[in-house]
């Protein structure tokens, strides 16, 4: 059974000491896997913070990566 409460503070941990690994794609995918984790845990408010977030260090980036449009999907169920 998936614990989105205990991922979700898992992945803000990554994100709180960001400025150790600001150009790793760790801080993206962080973003990512918050957004994915609140969603699980039923925060839809706060997992569309976290995927504009993502999407907002994700803007130049080719819309056709698969992780990509999978976020959009999701983040688009959400609405």
């Amino acid at each position: 059974m998936a614990d989105g409460t205990k991922a979700a503070a898992e992945f803000q941990k990554i994100l709180d000491h960001r400025a150790m690994h600001s150009s790793s794609p760790r801080v993206p995918l962080a973003k990512l896997g918050l957004a994915r984790a609140r969603g699980l845990s039923h925060d839809s408010a706060g997992a569309k913070i976290a995927y504009q977030d993502f999407f907002a260090l994700w803007k130049d980036a080719d819309p056709e990566i698969p992780i990509l449009k999978q976020a959009r999907a999701a983040y688009a169920v959400l609405h």
